[in-house]
């Protein structure tokens, strides 16, 4: 897959980084031509290992409309027992106008940060073993590198193990 940088049009990839740049994040997006189906797939285009992809993971809190996100390595599978028990409630995975609505992404985009409400997040510390990770910037095509120290620092997620 190639990568080239890209001017900033999309209005979900404008978000991003105005949010980056709000948190102190210096993040550059990188476009992948041929975007990533699967964690794998955004390994091999932005030459690291899997467990380097964040995969940003929504659940909805069952029978309630209250949407959470699970940001993982992407070695790593959400255990639903485990995040719901962090969540104190039961959890069912989020449908696509769900996570459109909370989140402001298309399934394959959802970033970290940018998110057009807020959103409880949780943080698999697994993505902390690693200098640089790779996340998603909006868009299906759009990722950016941080180090994951840092971006738990500007999120304040909780971290915690969720993990299968």
């Amino acid at each position: 897959m190639s990568r080239t940088a890209e001017p900033k049009r999309s209005t979900s990839l404008r978000r991003v980084v105005a949010e980056a740049e709000a948190l102190g994040l210096g993040i550059t997006p990188v476009r992948l031509e041929d975007g990533t189906r699967t964690a794998a797939d955004a390994a091999a285009a932005c030459g690291c290992t899997v467990g380097q992809i964040v995969k940003s993971i929504i659940f909805r809190v069952a029978e309630s409309d209250r949407h959470v996100l699970f940001l993982t390595a992407g070695d790593n599978q959400v255990d639903p027992a485990k995040a719901g028990a962090l969540v104190g409630a039961p959890l069912e995975k989020a449908d696509a106008a769900g996570i459109r609505k909370h989140t402001g992404f298309a399934i394959g985009g959802v970033s970290p940060l940018g998110h057009v409400t807020p959103i409880e997040t949780f943080f698999d510390p697994d993505l902390l073993s690693y200098d640089v990770v790779w996340a998603a910037a909006g868009t299906p095509h759009h990722v950016f590198s941080v180090a994951p120290q840092a971006l738990a620092e500007a999120l304040r997620p909780k971290v915690a193990p969720f993990t299968a």
